[in-house]
């Protein structure tokens, strides 16, 4: 299993700010062979979807692709939001692995 997401959360005034950094390889597959020439070395191993919710509200949904650099870092601002609220952050793979972390708004 992966490492934590690394979360930051802060509130100023109504606007929070997430800061995350999710612990994952982020891989194409693809590699170059002894001639230069792209091939599947592996199968693609790469983050699908991503949700944010504060307090079990969904306040971001993405979706990516292989094209994600290895332990992607995401910042997003919301309204809404208030010191100690509490921030979960999830995402599933390609692999069909998952991983949900939680932060306090700070």
């Amino acid at each position: 299993m992966p490492d934590p997401t690394k979360i930051r959360a802060t509130a100023n005034g109504d606007v929070v700010e997430v800061k995350m950094l999710m612990s994952h390889p982020e891989s194409t597959g693809l590699t170059t062979d002894a001639a230069g020439k792209l091939k599947l070395a592996t199968t693609p191993h790469y983050i699908k979807t991503v949700t944010v919710a504060c307090n079990d509200r969904t306040v971001m949904t993405g979706d990516w692709g292989p094209a994600v650099s290895k332990n992607p870092f995401l910042t997003l601002r919301f309204k809404g939001g208030k010191p100690g609220d509490k921030i979960t952050v999830t995402w599933n793979d390609s692999a069909g692995e998952s991983r949900t972390d939680e932060a306090t708004v700070g």
